[in-house]
């Protein structure tokens, strides 16, 4: 003892608490019994080793976000997780435990932590310019514009950028409104949007919604093919569209704005025929259609490229961020050369939009996507572990509901599957067991019982087996 308080009293900062985390790991490897229960999922081997961590504790940065950050942040998990580094599907925490990343920063991480083609863009683009401004000509901005322009279909070719997601709906809705010369938009009970003044409108969950001024803004009936009253009908609920225009509105609508999965809102998949009958339905009222790609976009479904596609329909406008650029922060809006011309009337400008950095990150992730089938992977491998989770469904009765698409996949967890009852404490238990057995997966849903699942696109079909049997061992053991 006398020995280590030597130690301690010749170590200061950063080598101290290397030093004492390197006892706590000793410590704990001498004292732990080996686990000897054969059932006990095994991670898959990845050959990646993270450099030692010598800075703050998880204990102490918890107390400096207590002190010096938003009261408003949270954190997950009753133990929170200090992430220190990361590795294509993998994060690792300040003591370098290994955890699958099932959660891919909320839908944002779309080639892997730290691919390499994507680091090496934004630190060479860093050492040459790292921020000038629009005003003037730079060459990172225009060949991701055009790179971007050539994903869209008809003649979606117009590319504004935005800092983020909610800047982007943000964008569009002001777009639809100076375009149609109409102010009234409808979304989605349960959609997700943003936080900021007209995006707050769009968004209809009160858990995200603030008793401020929202104008403008009509919430359909969600075609929720799990909860909905209407099953899997489309033509259905679409009916109500036309409704809130006939009784809400004076006849013309600016727009209709919704995600194609809606990922805040629990991973559902809009019902077939929704959207198709829907957007027929707004352009008779004179509206736009915009397609909300914030977590669905960029190959994440699979099937295809945008999550609009899988209903056979061409938006007016469409907006993006999140899996963009691998998590360096940006956002876009696309549309028609007609339409984008309503911004030329007065002075549209945006500091960080197009910035040279996160303009070559969001190149160097399209060349990713293609150079490494990252969306067929999803195809392959989302399918895959969706079966395997819908196998699940068959053996645990609290698994309600398996659904998404490619790797935009939700689980439902209800503690009767008639009534559909949320099991919210459950969902929780679950997600923090999985956690302890090195599996990271979100929640959402307005109940906040489903696991969100959305992996960086590298993901495998071993690491979809590790988190299907790890979710298998954890409710088993429930």
């Amino acid at each position: 003892m006398q020995r280590i308080s030597k130690i301690s009293g010749a170590l200061s900062g950063s080598n101290l608490r290397l030093c004492r985390r390197s006892l706590s790991q000793l410590a704990q490897t001498q004292s732990t019994p080996v686990d000897d229960d054969a059932r006990l999922p095994k991670m898959p081997p990845f050959d990646y080793t993270p450099p030692p961590y010598a800075g703050p504790s998880a204990a102490e940065i918890l107390k400096m976000r207590q002190d010096y950050l938003s009261p408003a942040l949270f954190h997950l998990y009753s133990n929170p997780l200090n992430i220190v580094d990361g590795k294509m599907q993998y994060l690792f925490d300040e003591n370098g435990r290994r955890y699958l990343d099932a959660f891919g920063g909320i839908a944002t991480v779309c080639c892997g932590h730290c691919h390499p083609d994507v680091v090496e863009a934004v630190v060479n683009q860093t050492k040459r310019l790292q921020h000038s401004t629009i005003l003037y000509l730079n060459h990172a901005i225009a060949e991701f514009a055009e790179e971007l322009a050539s994903k869209m279909p008809g003649d979606l070719k117009v590319v504004f950028f935005t800092n983020s997601g909610t800047e982007a709906n943000e964008l569009a809705m002001m777009i639809a409104r100076l375009y149609t010369g109409c102010h009234d938009i409808i979304s989605l009970r349960n959609a997700y949007h943003g936080n900021a003044a007209g995006t707050m409108g769009a968004t209809a969950q009160c858990n995200y919604k603030f008793n401020v001024v929202q104008t403008g803004v009509h919430h359909a009936l969600n075609p929720d093919q799990y909860r909905g009253v209407f099953g899997s009908d489309g033509l259905k609920y679409a009916r109500d569209v036309q409704e809130l225009i006939d009784y809400g509105t004076c006849g013309n609508v600016a727009a209709f704005l919704a995600e194609a999965i809606q990922g805040v809102g629990g991973i559902l998949e809009l019902a077939p025929g929704y959207l198709p009958a829907v957007y027929g339905t707004i352009r008779k009222a004179g509206g736009l259609c915009i397609a909300d790609e914030v977590q669905a976009g960029f190959g994440r479904t699979g099937s295809h490229f945008w999550g609009f596609e899988a209903h056979g329909v061409v938006p007016d406008i469409v907006t993006m961020a999140k899996g963009i650029a691998n998590g360096v922060p940006i956002g876009a809006v696309v549309t028609t050369p007609e339409i984008a011309k309503v911004l030329t009337h007065r002075t549209y400008f945006s500091t960080f939009g197009g910035n040279p950095v996160s303009t070559a990150s969001g190149l160097a992730v399209l060349r990713v996507i293609k150079k490494e089938r990252l969306q067929e992977n999803a195809h392959v491998v989302g399918s895959y572990l969706k079966d395997r989770l819908t196998s699940l469904k068959e053996k645990h009765e609290i698994i309600g509901d398996v659904r998404g698409r490619g790797l935009m996949l939700g689980v439902e967890l209800v503690t009767d599957r008639q009534l559909k009852n949320p099991a919210k404490a459950e969902t929780i238990h679950v997600m923090d067991k999985m956690k302890e057995m090195g599996v990271l997966i979100g929640k959402g849903g307005f109940f906040g019982n489903v696991f969100r699942i959305t992996p960086p696109l590298c993901f495998t079909k071993e690491d979809a087996d590790f988190l299907v049997d790890v979710m298998d061992y954890t409710i088993s053991k429930m």
